[in-house]
């Protein structure tokens, strides 16, 4: 009787330490992602990725992109994260040359057009892109018989004077983004003069976009005075997702000439020193997936680059995609940035 206790004992000491190993081995793994505070996705995908893959995500909102990059570069080598989503074109460079990624060739970047590859070491992934275009009140230009601008140049003619609002490139992303668009279409030795023409036409500036848009421009509140604002390509399709009455077309539409936009294209990478180097690629990998991307338009407002990603029939109704958006390279970017800002502050709010 006493050998049967004791085989049975032993038998539950047995089941139990191999409970426990079970448990430790099958125990939830965390994978922190530092974004940019504008990231988004939707909350079902994320658990869908977490089940598939043990893991819990852990997002780090660290600001705007120039603010969560320098995060990333102070903790390099002890990372706050293992992935890092949200550089931009414009800081891409910087990102780059401080060494805070590890590469990774994902082949899901098979789908991915070459034109948005501004890496080719993949130590930056491309995710989505955003064109900031000149956005326009349709009925404003309608009721006043006004033709719509079709270059950046027609924006010095009288007939505009007073009716473009800007936001300040040294305190607004989408202000910088507009302020290299005119870098593009008239180089460093002209695009001053441009500004200073704009200024003599009254031109009104603003710190930041949420002014610009819910304060100054007329085409979204209705109340404001300008009905041209710099703002982003997916705006109009945003003016019918967020209409407080249903609307069939949006009442807003972009400036697409040549060089009148600027392409913000977003990357996504490992950072350096990460201990979670498997499920960082499975995250990029997932970004990167169709799911993933069609999902992105209606979170983010931007667009996917997969080109197997489908977008939403609110977009396909209402965004215009420029064909020539105006370009420069990160490098050029990176080198110059400051020296742009300045000079523009120099020229326009002096």
């Amino acid at each position: 009787m006493f050998n049967q206790l004791q085989s049975r004992a032993v038998l539950m000491v047995g089941l139990i330490i191999l409970i426990v190993l079970s448990a430790c081995a099958a125990e939830t793994q965390t994978l922190t992602v530092m974004t940019h505070d504008s990231f988004a996705v939707s909350e079902e995908l994320i658990r869908q990725f977490e089940t598939e893959n043990n893991v819990q995500i852990s997002f780090v909102r660290s600001g705007d992109t120039g603010a969560a990059l320098n995060k990333a570069i102070l903790s390099k080598g002890n990372p706050l994260a293992d992935v890092f989503y949200g550089v931009d074109n414009t800081f891409l460079a910087r990102a780059l040359d401080e060494g805070i990624f590890s590469p990774y060739n994902s082949p899901i970047l098979a789908e991915i057009p070459n034109a948005f590859k501004l890496d080719p070491d993949n130590y930056a992934l491309p995710v989505d892109y955003g064109d900031v275009c000149i956005n326009y009140d349709i009925a404003y230009f309608e009721d006043n018989g006004l033709a719509i601008p079709t270059e950046l140049e027609d924006l010095t003619n009288p007939e505009y004077a007073g009716l473009l609002v800007v936001e300040n490139p040294a305190t607004s992303s989408p202000g910088l983004a507009f302020l290299i668009a005119t870098i593009a279409q008239f180089g460093e030795d002209q695009y001053l003069n441009f500004w200073r023409e704009l200024k003599s036409n009254d031109l009104v500036i603003v710190n930041d976009w949420e002014t610009a848009y819910y304060t100054n421009f007329s085409g979204s509140s209705g109340q404001g005075l300008q009905p041209m604002v710099v703002s982003y390509g997916s705006s109009p399709a945003a003016e019918v997702v967020f209409a407080e009455t249903e609307l069939t077309k949006s009442p807003t539409a972009s400036i697409i000439g040549p060089n009148t936009c600027f392409r913000q294209i977003e990357f996504v990478g490992i950072l350096e020193g990460s201990q979670n180097r498997a499920l960082a690629e499975a995250f990029i990998d997932f970004m990167l997936s169709k799911s993933f991307q069609e999902d992105i338009p209606l979170q983010m407002f931007v667009f996917p680059v997969n080109q197997n990603a489908e977008l939403p029939l609110v977009f396909t109704e209402n965004v215009q995609i420029p064909e020539e958006p105006a370009s420069l390279s990160p490098d050029l970017i990176n080198q110059n940035r400051e020296v742009w800002i300045e000079s523009w502050t120099e020229v326009v709010l002096d």
